[in-house]
Protein backbone atom coordinates (compact mmCIF):
# COMPACT_ATOMS: atom_id res chain seq x y z
CA UNK A 1 0.00 0.00 0.00
CA UNK A 2 1.31 3.45 -0.90
CA UNK A 3 1.43 5.44 2.32
CA UNK A 4 2.74 8.51 0.55
CA UNK A 5 0.00 8.94 -2.03
CA UNK A 6 -0.17 12.68 -1.47
CA UNK A 7 3.35 13.12 -2.83
CA UNK A 8 4.22 13.54 -6.49
CA UNK A 9 7.56 14.00 -8.24
CA UNK A 10 6.03 16.83 -10.23
CA UNK A 11 7.34 20.20 -11.36
CA UNK A 12 9.05 22.33 -8.74
CA UNK A 13 7.60 25.67 -7.83
CA UNK A 14 9.31 28.10 -10.18
CA UNK A 15 10.12 25.63 -12.98
CA UNK A 16 7.85 27.44 -15.44
CA UNK A 17 10.04 30.51 -15.00
CA UNK A 18 13.38 28.69 -14.74
CA UNK A 19 12.67 26.91 -18.02
CA UNK A 20 10.70 29.50 -19.95
CA UNK A 21 11.76 30.53 -23.47
CA UNK A 22 14.02 33.34 -22.31
CA UNK A 23 15.85 31.18 -19.79
CA UNK A 24 16.10 28.25 -22.23
CA UNK A 25 18.02 30.51 -24.60
CA UNK A 26 20.50 31.24 -21.81
CA UNK A 27 20.69 27.55 -20.89
CA UNK A 28 21.46 26.57 -24.48
CA UNK A 29 24.30 29.10 -24.52
CA UNK A 30 25.51 27.72 -21.19
CA UNK A 31 25.42 24.15 -22.48
CA UNK A 32 27.31 25.29 -25.60
CA UNK A 33 30.06 26.74 -23.41
CA UNK A 34 30.09 23.72 -21.10
CA UNK A 35 30.48 21.31 -24.03
CA UNK A 36 33.29 23.50 -25.39
CA UNK A 37 35.14 23.13 -22.10
CA UNK A 38 34.47 19.38 -21.83
CA UNK A 39 35.74 18.86 -25.37
CA UNK A 40 38.99 20.49 -24.30
CA UNK A 41 39.50 18.29 -21.28
CA UNK A 42 38.31 20.56 -18.50
CA UNK A 43 37.21 18.70 -15.37
CA UNK A 44 33.41 18.45 -15.32
CA UNK A 45 32.92 19.87 -11.83
CA UNK A 46 35.16 22.88 -12.51
CA UNK A 47 33.59 23.50 -15.91
CA UNK A 48 30.05 23.44 -14.48
CA UNK A 49 31.02 25.95 -11.79
CA UNK A 50 32.74 28.21 -14.31
CA UNK A 51 29.78 28.24 -16.70
CA UNK A 52 27.20 28.42 -13.92
CA UNK A 53 28.93 31.40 -12.37
CA UNK A 54 29.32 33.14 -15.73
CA UNK A 55 25.60 32.88 -16.50
CA UNK A 56 24.62 33.33 -12.82
CA UNK A 57 22.54 30.16 -12.90
CA UNK A 58 20.67 29.01 -9.78
CA UNK A 59 21.23 25.48 -8.50
CA UNK A 60 18.42 23.82 -10.45
CA UNK A 61 19.54 25.29 -13.76
CA UNK A 62 23.13 24.23 -13.03
CA UNK A 63 21.87 20.72 -12.46
CA UNK A 64 20.06 20.84 -15.80
CA UNK A 65 23.10 21.92 -17.82
CA UNK A 66 25.32 19.41 -16.03
CA UNK A 67 22.99 16.56 -16.98
CA UNK A 68 22.38 17.79 -20.52
CA UNK A 69 26.00 18.34 -21.58
CA UNK A 70 28.68 15.87 -22.59
CA UNK A 71 31.80 15.88 -24.72
CA UNK A 72 31.79 14.82 -28.37
CA UNK A 73 33.84 11.76 -27.45
CA UNK A 74 31.35 10.63 -24.80
CA UNK A 75 28.41 11.24 -27.11
CA UNK A 76 29.90 9.12 -29.92
CA UNK A 77 31.00 6.35 -27.57
CA UNK A 78 27.60 6.13 -25.87
CA UNK A 79 25.79 6.07 -29.22
CA UNK A 80 28.03 3.26 -30.47
CA UNK A 81 27.16 1.07 -27.44
CA UNK A 82 23.41 1.79 -27.42
CA UNK A 83 21.24 -1.15 -28.50
CA UNK A 84 17.66 -1.15 -29.76
CA UNK A 85 15.15 -2.37 -27.20
CA UNK A 86 14.44 -5.43 -29.37
CA UNK A 87 17.99 -6.60 -28.62
CA UNK A 88 17.06 -7.53 -25.04
CA UNK A 89 15.22 -10.70 -26.16
CA UNK A 90 16.70 -13.69 -24.29
CA UNK A 91 19.35 -11.44 -22.73
CA UNK A 92 20.16 -10.60 -19.12
CA UNK A 93 19.57 -7.02 -18.02
CA UNK A 94 20.94 -5.02 -15.11
CA UNK A 95 18.96 -1.94 -14.08
CA UNK A 96 20.07 1.12 -12.17
CA UNK A 97 16.91 1.06 -10.06
CA UNK A 98 16.66 4.50 -8.45
CA UNK A 99 17.93 6.22 -11.60
CA UNK A 100 15.24 4.65 -13.79
CA UNK A 101 12.27 4.72 -11.41
CA UNK A 102 12.71 8.36 -10.39
CA UNK A 103 12.82 9.45 -14.03
CA UNK A 104 9.59 7.61 -14.86
CA UNK A 105 7.90 8.91 -11.70
CA UNK A 106 8.81 12.44 -12.77
CA UNK A 107 7.44 11.95 -16.29
CA UNK A 108 4.20 10.47 -14.97
CA UNK A 109 3.71 13.37 -12.54
CA UNK A 110 4.24 16.01 -15.22
CA UNK A 111 7.62 17.16 -13.96
CA UNK A 112 10.29 18.57 -16.24
CA UNK A 113 12.74 16.13 -17.82
CA UNK A 114 15.56 16.68 -20.30
CA UNK A 115 16.41 15.01 -23.59
CA UNK A 116 20.15 15.42 -23.27
CA UNK A 117 22.95 15.75 -25.79
CA UNK A 118 23.45 11.96 -25.79
CA UNK A 119 19.65 11.49 -26.32
CA UNK A 120 19.14 10.14 -22.80
CA UNK A 121 16.07 11.23 -20.87
CA UNK A 122 17.15 12.60 -17.49
CA UNK A 123 15.22 14.14 -14.63
CA UNK A 124 16.53 16.96 -12.47
CA UNK A 125 15.23 15.51 -9.23
CA UNK A 126 17.59 15.49 -6.26
CA UNK A 127 16.88 12.93 -3.54
CA UNK A 128 19.55 14.10 -1.05
CA UNK A 129 20.33 10.62 0.23
CA UNK A 130 16.71 9.64 0.95
CA UNK A 131 14.26 8.07 -1.48
CA UNK A 132 10.59 8.85 -0.82
CA UNK A 133 7.89 6.80 -2.44
CA UNK A 134 5.37 8.88 -4.39
CA UNK A 135 1.90 8.35 -5.81
CA UNK A 136 3.34 7.21 -9.16
CA UNK A 137 5.87 4.67 -7.83
CA UNK A 138 3.85 1.47 -8.23
CA UNK A 139 2.48 2.48 -11.61
CA UNK A 140 5.98 3.39 -12.79
CA UNK A 141 7.35 -0.04 -11.84
CA UNK A 142 4.44 -1.82 -13.51
CA UNK A 143 4.80 0.21 -16.71
CA UNK A 144 8.52 -0.50 -16.82
CA UNK A 145 7.86 -4.18 -16.24
CA UNK A 146 5.19 -4.48 -18.91
CA UNK A 147 7.39 -2.65 -21.41
CA UNK A 148 10.47 -4.75 -20.75
CA UNK A 149 8.67 -8.09 -20.53
CA UNK A 150 7.03 -7.47 -23.91
CA UNK A 151 10.53 -7.83 -25.42
CA UNK A 152 11.18 -11.10 -23.51
CA UNK A 153 14.48 -10.71 -21.67
CA UNK A 154 15.87 -13.82 -19.97
CA UNK A 155 15.99 -12.12 -16.57
CA UNK A 156 16.42 -8.73 -14.94
CA UNK A 157 18.57 -7.72 -11.97
CA UNK A 158 17.56 -4.45 -10.31
CA UNK A 159 20.36 -2.77 -8.36
CA UNK A 160 19.61 -0.26 -5.60
CA UNK A 161 21.89 2.06 -3.64
CA UNK A 162 22.21 0.74 -0.10
CA UNK A 163 23.41 4.12 1.29
CA UNK A 164 20.18 5.82 0.12
CA UNK A 165 17.52 5.66 2.83
CA UNK A 166 14.38 3.68 1.90
CA UNK A 167 16.01 2.07 -1.14
CA UNK A 168 15.53 -1.29 0.58
CA UNK A 169 11.78 -0.68 0.76
CA UNK A 170 11.74 0.18 -2.93
CA UNK A 171 13.63 -3.03 -3.72
CA UNK A 172 10.98 -5.00 -1.80
CA UNK A 173 8.22 -3.25 -3.75
CA UNK A 174 9.88 -4.09 -7.07
CA UNK A 175 10.29 -7.72 -6.03
CA UNK A 176 6.67 -8.03 -4.86
CA UNK A 177 5.30 -6.57 -8.10
CA UNK A 178 7.50 -8.94 -10.12
CA UNK A 179 6.33 -11.95 -8.11
CA UNK A 180 2.69 -10.97 -8.57
CA UNK A 181 3.21 -10.65 -12.33
CA UNK A 182 5.38 -13.74 -12.71
CA UNK A 183 8.38 -11.79 -13.98
CA UNK A 184 11.88 -13.26 -13.63
CA UNK A 185 13.38 -10.40 -11.63
CA UNK A 186 15.87 -10.17 -8.81
CA UNK A 187 16.85 -7.20 -6.67
CA UNK A 188 20.07 -6.37 -4.86
CA UNK A 189 21.25 -3.61 -2.53
CA UNK A 190 24.85 -2.51 -3.07
CA UNK A 191 27.13 0.07 -1.56
CA UNK A 192 28.54 0.99 -4.99
CA UNK A 193 25.99 0.07 -7.67
CA UNK A 194 27.64 2.27 -10.30
CA UNK A 195 30.82 0.21 -10.17
CA UNK A 196 28.92 -3.09 -10.35
CA UNK A 197 26.79 -2.01 -13.33
CA UNK A 198 29.79 -0.50 -15.14
CA UNK A 199 31.69 -3.80 -14.92
CA UNK A 200 28.75 -6.07 -15.69
CA UNK A 201 28.59 -7.97 -18.96
CA UNK A 202 24.79 -7.69 -18.91
CA UNK A 203 22.89 -5.06 -20.89
CA UNK A 204 22.58 -1.98 -18.69
CA UNK A 205 19.56 0.25 -18.30
CA UNK A 206 20.56 3.60 -16.85
CA UNK A 207 21.00 7.24 -17.81
CA UNK A 208 23.91 7.79 -15.42
CA UNK A 209 26.68 9.42 -17.46
CA UNK A 210 29.55 7.85 -15.53
CA UNK A 211 28.09 4.37 -16.02
CA UNK A 212 27.32 4.91 -19.70
CA UNK A 213 30.95 5.80 -20.35
CA UNK A 214 32.05 2.43 -18.92
CA UNK A 215 29.40 -0.18 -19.85
CA UNK A 216 29.69 -2.44 -22.85
CA UNK A 217 26.03 -2.23 -23.93
CA UNK A 218 23.00 -0.25 -22.80
CA UNK A 219 19.38 0.51 -23.66
CA UNK A 220 17.91 4.01 -23.83
CA UNK A 221 14.70 2.89 -22.14
CA UNK A 222 13.62 6.36 -21.02
CA UNK A 223 13.47 7.57 -24.61
CA UNK A 224 11.40 4.52 -25.59
CA UNK A 225 8.98 5.11 -22.71
CA UNK A 226 8.48 8.77 -23.59
CA UNK A 227 7.98 8.08 -27.29
CA UNK A 228 5.45 5.29 -26.76
CA UNK A 229 3.55 6.32 -23.63
CA UNK A 230 4.09 10.01 -22.86
CA UNK A 231 4.27 12.02 -26.09
CA UNK A 232 2.91 15.06 -24.22
CA UNK A 233 5.52 14.89 -21.43
CA UNK A 234 7.31 18.08 -20.43
CA UNK A 235 10.55 17.38 -22.29
CA UNK A 236 13.18 20.06 -22.76
CA UNK A 237 15.15 18.94 -25.81
CA UNK A 238 18.85 19.71 -25.80
CA UNK A 239 19.78 16.84 -28.11
CA UNK A 240 19.76 18.69 -31.43
CA UNK A 241 21.47 21.91 -30.43
CA UNK A 242 24.68 22.54 -32.36
CA UNK A 243 27.64 22.42 -30.01
CA UNK A 244 31.28 23.28 -30.66
CA UNK A 245 33.78 20.67 -31.74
Amino acid sequence: MNTHGHRHRSAHLGDKVLFNDENLLRLRKAIYDLCWLLNRGYARHSAIKLVGDHYQLPKRQRLAISRAACSDESRKMRAAKCLSIEAIKDRQLVIDGLNLIITIETIMAGGVVLRCRDSCIRDIASIHGTYRQVHETGNAIELLGQTLEFFEPENILWIFDRPVSNSGRLAVMVREIAEAQGWNWQTALMDNPDQFISRSDQIAITSDSAILDEVGQWINLGDHIVANFFPEAWIIDFSNTNYPA
